[in-house]
């Protein structure tokens, strides 16, 4: 489902004013169009049903003249395949497109609910968590989107949708790739370059030229999340054309000054993400989002100010928001006139041109032809004073002939003058022609062709020309090898001064750098070596290891040392600390067993003791010492084991009175029973013992004695 861009009538429901003669039709024979749930700048989306697989979708269909030009047809279809192949849980999935007679359209994810806009509307200003809780998916689902290669061009509250709680309430971003799709190439054309995307979060970069990558999307993120934190966009201007102005040349201001009390490191957060130099922002929506989740971090443990922070985040030109920038005026300053002029007389399309119709206030889609509005990024010069041209003196008497009046010559001055004259301009004629051919030609030589050859060698063929040679900029290049001329100023054909000057431009070779060793950095170490050295930050991952602490970089991918394309990504694999290990309590059990079960885990095993046990069998674990974990490898398991119950030898006591023996008996440790045996008479001797005299017996074990 795409953003509710604008309303199409009360309730947001169908316009009313007329018919929609798509509503009722049967698009591609697949999907029957039901009613309009938004119309925006570029389309208009429709709930429909897919009466092929039986389910709800949205169908976006581009306004009418939009799918005339075959380019955008194909740059559309390049770009909702593109899409499609994003899966995540925070983008609204792409199921098909189409053109069904002139119709494009893609059939999408429907999700009911509202969008961003709408929370924004009802919920103005934010608490910080709340924002980024909401800005936390978003970024998330950019950062997927960046990963794969594939630049959002149009992030804004109207393309982010919020499932209501029947549906799970969850955050998606929808339109992918629609604002590249429906923009002209990125090179500027002879009918000029049109730029697609909403002012209000439009990164400096793409009002100047029209070109962007990730950082423009981090840009809008980050004027998405001034706006939740304030209730308001950071630029304002009567017309599109003034808000663009105020990205190019005014930085997004500190979300403190509007909403007082925010913590440093949040302000130092927006100034990041929304740096007008796009150098200074983070590389990617993944790096933001890592951003967001060390700002998150730092606000749920209710840390008010953090200077580490607040400097890690903040970019190089950015100035605390503290007390005393609450105090600053804050007063945009007035618009150039002459530049403003410059950009309002070119801001259209060219006429006739199908997206002349997107145009909106600064919530929606607005075209604009960035050829006019990089004109204007340099301030037209004013007009230059020159003294006034002699007012005509009166009653001055012409130099022409009147057509009435003859001219009256003698014979005589024919003759002088005639051949005179003629002369005179031949010999004009000569010396302009000669001073032309030396200024225009003759003093100039061709600069020969040393393409591809080594410094030495162009000099050496500069020089037999009459020419200097002189090294300036080398450059990087894929195609020629380091070392060699991969081009000159004057070009190779051009005409230069005889004994001018050439300037040679040797490559570089390919621009390559090496995966710097980043083993034992933190993550935003690692982040920032990555950066330092023209690579970029991948993703990610958490490994246990025995030897490198939780937090620091085990290993990157590509390795250290492997040499890529600048701003190509690298893995990080980062600690998780020493594996835990999850142990039972082996009391009561054997012992043997417990030890073999231990040390297959890694842990070592120390009996610490043997000790005599009635309760506890031979061999069995008597106490264990820690008895659960979570214990590390090389961790110590103490063990004390039992020997059994202790044993006595049963002495002989037959023939003892028998208060003798129990006596003798119970010093050892037995417990006596007496009993009369089969022949007693009464005499009160021991006749017999059980367990008999010799015998080991536990200590504690009763003893019977039989009397006689």
């Amino acid at each position: 489902m795409e953003s509710r861009d604008e309303p199409t009538g009360p309730g947001r429901g169908p316009a009313r004013g007329a018919a929609d003669a798509l509503v009722g039709r049967l698009l591609d024979r697949r999907y029957r169009i039901g009613g309009r749930i938004a119309r925006g700048g570029m389309a208009s989306v429709y709930e429909a049903t897919d009466i092929r697989l039986d389910r709800t979708v949205a169908v976006k269909v581009m306004h009418p003249g939009l799918g005339d030009d075959d380019d955008f047809a194909q740059r559309f279809v390049r770009e909702a395949r593109a899409a499609a192949r994003l899966n995540h849980p925070h983008v609204v999935a792409v199921y098909d497109q189409g053109d069904d007679d002139g119709t494009v359209f893609l059939a999408m994810e429907y999700v009911p609910g509202h969008t961003l806009r709408d929370v924004i509307r009802k919920e103005p200003p934010m608490a910080p968590l709340r924002a980024l809780a909401l800005l936390e998916p978003v970024v998330s689902a950019l950062a997927a989107a960046h990963r794969a290669g594939l630049i959002h061009r149009d992030v804004k509250p109207e393309n982010v949708l919020i499932a209501d709680e029947a549906h799970g309430g969850g955050v998606k971003v929808a339109d992918f790739g629609l604002a590249k799709a429906v923009s002209a190439d990125t090179q500027h054309t002879a009918t000029g370059g049109v730029l697609i995307g909403t002012v209000s979060y439009l990164a400096p970069e793409l009002v100047v030229d029209g070109r962007a990558d990730a950082r423009a999307d981090v840009y809008a993120a980050g004027v998405v999340l001034y706006e939740l934190l304030t209730g308001r966009k950071p630029h304002e201007g009567e017309s599109p054309i003034q808000v663009a102005y105020r990205h190019v040349h005014e930085d997004v201001p500190p979300p403190s000054t509007v909403q007082p009390g925010l913590p440093a490191y949040v302000d130092a957060l927006v100034a990041r993400a929304t740096c007008r130099d796009r150098t200074q922002r983070p590389a990617d929506a993944g790096v933001l989002l890592h951003q967001i989740h060390r700002v998150t971090q730092a606000l749920r443990e209710g840390v008010t100010d953090d200077a580490d922070l607040t400097a890690d985040l903040a970019p190089s030109a950015y100035v605390d928001a503290g007390s005393d920038q609450q105090d600053e005026d804050t007063t945009p300053e007035p618009f150039d006139p002459v530049e403003m002029a410059n950009l309002s007389a070119r801001l259209q399309p060219p006429p006739g041109d199908p997206r002349a119709e997107i145009v909106g206030d600064s919530h929606h889609t607005t075209a604009f032809d960035r050829t006019a509005v990089a004109a204007a990024a340099v301030p037209a010069a004013g007009p230059t004073s020159s003294p006034a041209a002699p007012a005509p003196t009166a009653r001055r008497p012409s130099r022409q002939p009147s057509a009435a009046a003859p001219v009256v010559t003698t014979a005589r001055s024919r003759s002088l003058k005639g051949p005179l004259a003629l002369v005179l301009v031949v010999l004009l004629v000569a010396g302009l022609g000669g001073g032309a051919w030396w200024f225009g030609w003759e003093r100039y030589t061709v600069t020969p062709g040393v393409l591809g050859v080594d410094a030495t060698t162009a000099t050496a063929e500069l020089a037999k020309a009459g020419l200097d040679a002189e090294e300036g900029d080398p450059r990087y290049s894929e195609t020629v090898a380091a070392g060699l001329v991969l081009g000159t100023d004057p070009d190779p054909g051009d005409r230069v001064l005889d004994g001018g000057t050439v300037t040679l431009v040797v490559s570089l070779g390919p621009e390559r750098y090496e995966v710097p060793a980043l083993a034992g950095m933190t993550e935003d170490q690692a982040q920032d070596a990555l950066e330092q050295g023209n690579l970029a930050f991948g993703e990610s991952t958490e490994k246990f290891s025995d030897t490198v602490p939780a937090g620091q970089v085990l290993r990157t991918s590509p390795p250290a040392g492997e040499v890529l394309k600048p701003d190509a990504p690298v893995d990080l694999v980062l600690s998780k600390g020493r594996r835990p290990i999850d142990i039972k309590d082996w009391t009561g059990k054997d012992a043997d067993q417990a030890t073999a079960a231990l040390e297959k885990r890694k842990l070592v095993v120390e009996v610490t003791g043997e000790e005599y046990s009635d309760t506890v069998d031979e061999g069995d674990v008597i106490s264990q010492e820690p008895t659960v974990g979570p214990l590390f490898k090389g961790d110590t398991v103490q063990l004390v084991v039992s020997r059994g119950p202790e044993l006595v030898e049963v002495p002989r006591v037959v023939a003892k009175g028998v208060d003798a023996a129990t006596e003798e008996l119970e010093a050892l440790g037995f417990v006596v029973e007496v009993e009369n045996s089969d022949q007693y008479i009464g005499v009160g001797f021991v006749f017999s013992s059980d367990p008999s005299a010799g015998t080991m017996a536990p200590k504690g074990s009763t003893i019977t004695l039989y009397l006689i």
